[in-house]
């Protein structure tokens, strides 16, 4: 008698097993596999939570975006121009994300998935709500909206807590990026560091034409007679700190003279959010650590 309730248990627990394997079970969105050569769209993925299924270039990603840095599991698929077409393939990638200056690429990659191109600083528009556009666009596409506006507002927060750390007085600031020993970026009207300056309330010294990504390339003489802080964004091309310590031009420059220069880490000047965000910490940052007046 005692066993027959037991016999009837066990009888019951395969019935038992089978109906719960046949419940949904709750789980986390599914990511979507998202490949990009561009490194804004990178950038701003990896910040909404999403592991690229690959990259151009990872290690040249690291070296002038710095970070966010992509995840290990991110493939490298070769040249941002000349992609590895057979490696993208084989990740099967559910969608392809490229800016426009990849639009030539789009015949041969919609071939292995459809290709969304996001377009970012667009000449005639502003910087700002371009961000927020791309943003949106990204998380939209990767399943991420939520997290597409948690990043907006959390940038919104975190430029306007920087601009309230800043000294009283800031002279006008002249952003450059090395391109050679002689010739620098200078970054200006359009750009990612303009718009990022905009916000903390500081003045840009270089008034001067920008190009449609917010800069001019120009030779070091034009950066002379400027009554201006001098901000370089790093990395400086091989050899180039080298010869500035023995450019005459360079030495006379009134922030090098000074020794009021400002140097920064990397920060992707062509970047979205995620840079924004990065560049406001480091300016902010090295700002009030240099000599200013009280």
């Amino acid at each position: 008698m005692h066993n027959a309730p037991t016999r009837l248990l066990r009888g019951l627990v395969p019935t038992l097993l089978l109906a719960l394997a046949l419940v949904p079970m709750p789980r986390a969105q599914a990511q979507p596999a998202v490949a990009t050569l561009d490194w804004t769209l990178a950038e701003t993925l990896v910040a909404l939570g999403v592991t690229p299924a690959g990259v151009a270039q990872v290690e040249a990603y690291q070296a002038w975006v710095g970070a966010p840095r992509l995840p290990a599991a991110t493939v490298d698929l070769g040249l941002r121009s000349q992609p590895n077409l057979e490696l993208l393939a084989s990740l099967a990638p559910e969608r392809i994300l490229i800016s426009p200056m990849f639009a030539n690429l789009a015949p041969r990659l919609s071939r292995i998935a459809p290709v969304t191109t996001l377009p970012l600083y667009s000449p005639g528009r502003e910087t700002w709500p371009q961000l927020h556009e791309l943003t949106r666009e990204v998380g939209r596409l990767a399943h991420r909206k939520a997290a597409a506006e948690r990043l907006i507002a959390e940038t919104e927060a975190r430029l306007e807590a920087q601009r309230q750390r800043l000294p009283a007085r800031v002279p006008p600031l002249l952003v450059v990026q090395f391109m050679d020993e002689r010739h620098v970026r200078v970054f200006g009207a359009g750009g990612l560091y303009q718009a990022v300056m905009a916000r903390l309330g500081l003045e840009n010294a270089w008034r001067g034409e920008t190009n449609a990504w917010g800069f001019s390339l120009v030779g070091l003489e034009q950066l002379a007679g400027r009554e201006a802080r001098l901000v370089v964004v790093e990395p400086y091309p091989v050899g180039v700190e080298a010869a500035l310590a023995d450019s005459g031009l360079w030495q006379q420059q009134p922030s090098v003279r000074e020794d009021s220069l400002i140097t920064l880490p990397p920060v992707w000047s062509f970047g979205a959010l995620p840079s924004a965000q990065r560049f406001a910490d480091h300016l902010v940052t090295a700002l009030e650590e240099a000599p200013h007046d009280d």
